[in-house]
């Protein structure tokens, strides 16, 4: 599993000019699944999320976590996080989980988010063409990978 987590002030996805959730500020997490993906890779990767210190802290050193700030969650499935441009001008996707697949693996990673963060995890749409609209916060953005235990 692949995902890039943004620090934000503010978050959104709208799909067909519809708003699907917002966030007020927290993490905005993109993820990709693998096709070796495990139960055991979705329970390191959600709790990794839910408790990652990359708030500030009134120092300005990052020692807060999600719970610390009253932060929120926005989980948005985006497969092309594994998208393989080393060769030739199109991206090979041969590592990312089959759509089937990769929509049972969301749906779980979801599940154990809900029970793990110290706040509503809110999403897009799995497999839909989506606008996603944030403010940074920092910059600060950070790239979890997990691919085998």
């Amino acid at each position: 599993m692949r995902a890039v987590l943004q620090r934000v002030k503010s978050a959104s996805v709208r799909n067909e000019g519809s708003e699907l959730a917002r966030i007020r500020g927290g993490l905005l997490v993109l993820a990709a699944f693998n096709k070796c993906d495990s139960e055991e890779i979705l329970q390191w990767m959600a709790r990794k999320i839910a408790s990652l210190r990359i708030f500030e802290d009134s120092d300005g050193k990052m020692s807060l976590d999600l719970q610390a700030v009253e932060g929120e969650l926005l989980i948005v499935s985006q497969f092309t996080l594994y998208g393989d441009c080393s060769k030739g001008k199109r991206p090979s996707f041969e590592k990312s989980a089959s759509a089937e697949m990769a929509e049972v693996l969301y749906d779980r990673f979801l599940e154990i988010l809900s029970e793990v963060a110290p706040c509503e995890v809110k999403t897009g749409f799995f497999q839909e063409h989506m606008e996603v609209e944030l403010v940074n916060d920092g910059p600060v953005t950070i790239i979890l990978e997990k691919e085998t235990i």
